[in-house]
């Protein structure tokens, strides 16, 4: 059963996207780097989400897609699969990710993992 880490800041949004998945302010996916193991989470697996040491919940995962983020001159493309995201699908995927903002989305993959980033958006 996969384990998922979220940050502090992010637990309340996955504790309310386990009790009302439909509220908006629901977080229900998580984009990760890929495993170097290779046991990345599959549909169907069960996920347990936690923040630091405390378990949040377990969800079923539902599907798992291929993602990049990419800057090139001050210019993002965000790629789920093989679709390049408009303005607004990359807003609602930073908004369903937890984020305020495509802005704030943006600086914490590049702070966190740095860009190009290349790696899996995980749903449940």
């Amino acid at each position: 059963m996969p384990a998922l880490n979220f940050i502090k800041e992010m637990a309340p949004k996955v504790e309310l996207g386990l009790k009302e998945p439909d509220h908006p302010d629901a977080k229900r996916q998580t984009i990760r780097a890929l495993r170097k193991d290779g046991r990345n989470p599959r549909p169907g697996q069960s996920l347990c989400l936690y923040t630091g040491i405390r378990k949040l919940g377990e969800a079923a995962c539902k599907d798992v897609e291929q993602i990049s983020i990419e800057e090139n001159n001050g210019i993002y493309n965000v790629v789920v699969r093989v679709h390049f995201l408009s303005i607004l699908e990359t807003k609602k995927l930073a908004l369903a990710d937890g984020f305020n903002s495509s802005v704030d989305f943006y600086r914490f993959f590049r702070k966190t993992h740095g860009l190009p980033f290349y790696g899996l958006l995980i749903k449940w």
